[in-house]
């Protein structure tokens, strides 16, 4: 395929190493600035931390990208106590124009000298609830798929405020969205647990999630992940 631009420029580039308490739990969530650049390892942003490495980060979540116009809509739904935006959902990269339906599973993107694969969705938590002072927040990011994507890095390098988003390749026919709505089924559905869990490029930890699933024939627990401790 041609090299498609999904972006002309990006709005903002966001990174922040220090933590701080969230509720009664630790977040750097709320420490990440606004920033010209970024530089790009294989396994982090430099000068970018998480508080929960095994939930966060690692060699497939290295990137989150978050359209800024969520926050619009989240506004809309009351889902938002006070005005909050970018960087407050913790993303890296804040784009208008490029939403879930229009990017896929195992996409190859080029960001300035930085070459990525689209991972997965990302899988909110009751984080997210204490983030934006609305209980069902982490819930309402589930149902509605507004919930950005995370990259692998292929390439390292510098990626700037200037820089275009391009689609140089495209690996499988499923979207952010779709993928967003199939992992999170109400209902157990092996036939497209296996659908998603074939996609090139998708997160080990989705894959080994949904094989589990189609193992057990059952479902996880949302509840510790969407309303955490108080709710178990």
């Amino acid at each position: 395929m041609a090299v498609q631009i999904l972006i002309k420029q990006i709005s903002g580039l966001y990174r922040g190493n220090d933590l701080t308490t969230l509720g009664s739990v630790q977040s750097g969530i709320n420490q990440k600035r606004g920033y010209k650049q970024l530089l790009v390892t294989q396994e982090m942003v430099e000068g970018d931390s998480q508080a929960d490495p095994k939930h966060h980060g690692g060699l497939d979540r290295v990137l989150h990208h978050f359209p800024r116009e969520h926050y619009g809509q989240y506004r809309r739904w009351d889902m938002i106590s006070g005005f909050k935006d970018a960087p407050t959902m913790g993303e890296n990269i804040s784009t208008v124009g490029l939403d879930e339906t229009q990017v896929n599973i195992g996409d190859i993107i080029q960001i300035g000298e930085v070459r990525l694969q689209v991972t997965q969705p990302r899988s909110p938590c009751f984080k997210l609830n204490l983030q934006f002072g609305h209980n069902e927040f982490a819930l309402a990011m589930q149902q509605s798929g507004r919930c950005g994507w995370f990259y692998r890095v292929l390439k390292t390098g510098t990626i700037t405020e200037t820089d275009t988003i391009t689609l140089v390749e495209r690996c499988s026919d499923m979207s952010i969205a779709e993928a967003m709505h199939i992992y999170f089924l109400p209902d157990f559905d092996a036939v497209q647990y296996q659908r998603l869990a074939d996609c090139p490029g998708l997160a080990a930890s989705w894959v080994g999630s949904l094989q589990r699933r189609i193992a057990n024939n059952a479902i996880e627990d949302w509840q510790m992940r969407l309303y955490g401790v108080q709710q178990v």
